[in-house]
């Protein structure tokens, strides 16, 4: 038996050193926002606001299958500012009008409260004395 060539055992372990490779970082898809513009149309469709998100959403999302990611990404853009300002809209709409009736209704109860007393006013003692 011949024991003269290295064995598996002892042969030195292969360096798998790589060579550092240039980093290409790959952004993500642009998002398009559908959904929300979806929602904004239907459901809060504040000024419009709603309908043009979905039309910037739409184009945003055409761009991007096409393979146009700079134009998907400023579609993308106004599509959220749209869909921001139109949720925005349709939440403080209704919140700064519940408060304006609440403090109508409020300075309406002390209106109400301070015209009792002009009401209950006798303008001449004799008519109690008539009865």
């Amino acid at each position: 038996m011949d024991t003269s060539y290295p064995r598996e055992d002892y042969l030195p372990a292969p360096s798998h050193k790589r060579e550092p490779s240039p980093t290409v970082l790959i952004s993500p898809p642009p998002r398009d926002h559908l959904i929300w513009s979806i929602f904004n149309t239907i459901y809060m469709n504040f000024c419009c606001l709603g309908f043009v998100a979905l039309a910037f959403s739409v184009k945003a999302r055409d761009r991007k299958v096409a393979g146009d990611v700079e134009a998907a990404r400023r579609f993308s853009s106004k599509a959220r500012c749209y869909n921001v300002l139109a949720t925005a809209g349709s939440v403080v709409l209704p919140l700064l009008l519940a408060a304006l009736i609440i403090t109508g209704v409020i300075h309406l109860s002390k209106l109400a409260q301070e015209s009792v007393g002009f009401f209950t006013y006798q303008f001449s003692p004799s008519d109690e004395a008539d009865k």
